[in-house]
């Protein structure tokens, strides 16, 4: 499903219009964005959790010329499915 796709969805779900529909949605993914900004961790209760995770600094050879190179440390954002959305795709 497309982020077009879903804008839709919402839409008809909610009785808004399209452009409403995809305002609401831009505004939630900002709100998850902000909240891993922020805390490091949103939860949605049923839905899962995001969580953004620091991933160690570590070594690494390029593929193409199988040199070894330094991969530096780095955020991460993970997600962990809640147990309403795994029933459902169950």
């Amino acid at each position: 499903m497309s982020k077009t796709d879903l804008v839709n969805f919402v839409a008809e779900e909610t009785g808004l219009t399209k452009a409403d529909a995809g305002r609401a949605l831009d505004a939630v993914m900002n709100g998850i964005t902000e909240g891993l900004k922020n805390d490091g961790k949103v939860t949605l209760v049923g839905f899962g959790v995001f969580a953004s995770k620091e991933r160690a600094a570590r070594d690494g050879i390029n593929p193409l010329t199988k040199e070894p190179l330094h991969i530096p440390a780095k955020n991460v954002v993970s997600f962990k499915a809640g147990s309403k959305l795994k029933d459902a795709v169950n």
